[in-house]
């Protein structure tokens, strides 16, 4: 008896237990093949060019695609095998194929041109409006106007640069797997609080070892580097972080992603020249809010040059802390995090592990659910027996006021083997209105936090709180859409620099009283956050805010400058361009073996691509936008309907700018973000 394959439902939510890796390629090429038959209908048939039967028909033909492909990377994100992993890059391949097939369809392109031209176009709702505009665009930017061989040349490139994106995430998976300290003694972890014990005791127990097992899951280094007295096991722990996936550490060579850097940055290069640009940087902001490359690198060096002497200061304090109280002199990297912590605590009596049973995770989410029900109206429900992919996985309906379940969410919340590290919000199925019969949204929302131990909850920092609530103001912006149409409903088709504004928009609601009294409570005793506990955290809020916002340049100029700097002639320069940005910008040098740019997955196998300045951009958006919620109250109802109705429902409908101003009632301003750093406006 044969069974059917999963992938081809077509609806309703995944059949995740029954997905098998062998099941993939035949869906992709099943679904691949009756998308170009209908493509090939379409183009061959006399009918009238309208908004329906091209549009739409597309918007349909890549909502299919997307629903079963959706639970295949999914799964390859957090319940990866190496029989999946081949499944997965071969049905990748063919996807891109199809996609650069289809951006360069110059028939197709004529269709939706011809769409655009009608008289009755311009009379059509804003998000079909939209939805036409992005299409011509993304056709431009698919390279329909090049001739041959540049056509050929720049599907190749799109190929190529996939399967390089994925090697690249798959090495840092496997180098981040591949290393590990087992501990017998307790006495070498010395320092590290019972939380973080519970931690390595159970990463030990997954192994059926004996002892602690240190590793390189984040809250493993968190532990290690924050709280460990053992100055060598913070820097062994230090060093294999620092050097996965390259050619420097523990495991040199083995999972080296430098070549992969070379010619992911040279392939981006090359096709964005093809298109007309004069490099990738420039390219990337065809599809952003910035005007130019110019007013992105102006932008980062301004804030470079207000962040970097509070930065300084903030490093020779830690420098003469460490020196005079704990004895570290020279202080090296694997001391900051340490040496940090212990300041803190001297300066504002606060340290994470005070807080964290204050933060066990089912009253933080329930909290979260409670202040999305106070501000936008909307409850969130928990649904037993949804087929999952791991039995720590929660569903839950999203309910609208009226009872009506209007969305759904999937949350996978723990760190385990074999799940990418790192937090993420990411689409299972989109809005789609189809004359009348609605595809609920849903979304996958993946974080990698301590699970419980035996004896305790998941324990979260505060710092982790706030990743809970930025990944679910992603969610939201996904969840909360009103728009019927794919393309430009949810997060698709919002600038890139503005889709992080409802994620650091909600980050906001973890630093308010208000907010953290609905669910800041001690696991064991029920007890509330004190007055005294949320003054110290509210004083420690901008505690090493320069040396945090200065790594974040880092981060965003060393990404935008080896895009926009790449010369054939000379090669990607990423370590050496990294250098220049760290003489502009960082106070703490790391080692020269040091290799952060090797596991730099945010721009290298993410969506990120000159375009990791997006966090800061979004946060003057985010912090503005919150303002107005300060102004009236953190849970005004009146102003969390006008945040709804004016940036989540509508999506991708129209320029991020436009909905901003509609919200704020003028253009954004620098100085609630400069006020939430601690800078002077």
């Amino acid at each position: 008896m044969t069974h059917p394959n999963p992938l081809l439902a077509g609806s309703g939510l995944p059949a995740f237990s029954a997905i098998r890796p062998e099941h993939v390629e035949p869906a992709i090429d099943a679904i691949l093949a009756d998308y170009r038959a209908r493509i090939d209908a379409l183009l061959a048939s006399d009918a009238p060019r309208d908004f329906a039967g091209v549009l739409l028909l597309g918007e349909e033909l890549e909502d299919r695609l997307n629903r079963a492909w959706a639970p295949v990377s999914h799964l390859h994100a957090v319940a990866d095998s190496d029989e999946l992993r081949k499944a997965y890059a071969a049905a990748q391949e063919r996807i891109v194929e199809h996609a650069s097939e289809l951006g360069q369809n110059r028939a197709l392109y004529a269709a939706v041109d011809a769409v655009a031209r009608r008289e009755d176009s311009a009379r059509l709702p804003r998000a079909a409006r939209t939805l036409i505009e992005h299409e011509l665009r993304d056709f431009r930017l698919s390279g329909v106007a090049l001739e041959e061989p540049a056509r050929s040349r720049f599907r190749e490139i799109a190929s190529e640069l996939a399967r390089l994106a994925t090697e690249f995430e798959e090495a840092v998976l496997d180098a981040t797997d591949a290393w590990s300290e087992t501990i017998n003694d307790e006495r070498a972890l010395a320092g590290i609080p019972e939380s973080g014990r519970a931690v390595l005791r159970a990463y030990a127990e997954e192994k059926s070892q004996d002892g602690w097992l240190v590793t390189l899951k984040q809250p493993s280094v968190q532990a290690v580097l924050a709280y460990a007295d053992d100055r060598g096991l913070r820097e062994r722990v230090y060093r294999a972080y620092q050097t996965r996936a390259s050619d420097q550490g523990p495991n040199a060579g083995e999972f080296d992603n430098s070549a992969r850097i070379e010619r992911i940055l040279a392939l981006r290069h090359e096709a964005a020249q093809l298109l007309g640009f004069r490099d990738a940087a420039e390219e990337s902001l065809a599809t952003k809010m910035a005007p130019s490359p110019d007013a992105v690198l102006a932008f980062l060096h301004d804030l470079a040059a207000r962040a970097k002497p509070v930065a300084q200061r903030e490093l020779e304090e830690l420098r003469a802390f460490a020196a005079d109280e704990l004895g570290i002199a020279p202080l090296e990297p694997w001391d900051v995090g340490y040496a940090a912590e212990k300041l803190r605590e001297k300066k504002y009596s606060l340290n994470e592990e005070e807080l964290k049973p204050y933060f066990a995770l089912d009253p933080v989410i329930e909290g979260l659910f409670a202040i999305t029900e106070r501000v936008f109206g909307v409850s969130l429900r928990r649904r037993d027996g949804v087929d999952t992919w791991h039995p720590d996985v929660r569903y839950y309906d999203l309910v609208d006021a009226d009872g009506r379940v209007f969305a759904g969410a999937y949350f996978d919340l723990y760190a385990r083997s074999g799940k990418r590290g790192g937090a993420w919000m990411d689409v299972c199925a989109n809005r789609f209105d189809r004359e009348g019969a609605l595809q609920l949204p849903v979304a996958f929302l993946t974080c990698n936090f301590a699970p419980p131990a035996a004896t305790t909850p998941s324990l979260l920092t505060h710092d982790d709180v706030l990743t809970l609530f930025h990944e679910f103001g992603h969610g939201l912006h996904h969840l909360l859409t009103e728009v019927g149409v794919p393309g430009v409903g949810g997060i698709n088709g919002v600038e890139w620099d503005a889709v992080e504004l409802p994620s650091q928009f909600m980050e906001n609601f973890g630093w308010r009283r208000e907010a953290l009294d609905l669910f800041a409570r001690h696991w064991r005793t029920g007890e509330k956050l004190s007055d005294a506990l949320f003054e110290r955290m509210q004083a420690a809020r901008h505690f090493h805010a320069g040396l945090f916002l200065v790594r974040q340049l880092e981060f965003g100029l060393f990404d935008f400058r080896v895009h926009r700097e790449f010369d054939p002639a000379r090669g990607a320069r990423a370590l050496e361009i990294l250098d220049e940005v760290r003489d502009e910008v960082a106070v703490i040098r790391p080692p020269a073996w040091q290799r952060f740019p090797h596991a730099f997955t945010h721009i290298f196998a993410g969506g990120y691509a000159a375009g990791y300045y997006s966090y800061l951009w979004a946060e003057v958006l985010s912090a503005d936008a919150f303002a107005r919620f300060e102004e009236a109250g953190v849970f005004d109802r009146a102003t969390g309907e006008a945040y709804r109705r004016s940036i989540l429902a509508v999506g991708g409908s129209r320029p991020a700018l436009e909905s901003f101003i509609e919200f704020r009632g003028r253009e954004p301003q620098p100085d609630a973000l400069l006020r939430s750093y601690g800078l002077a406006a």
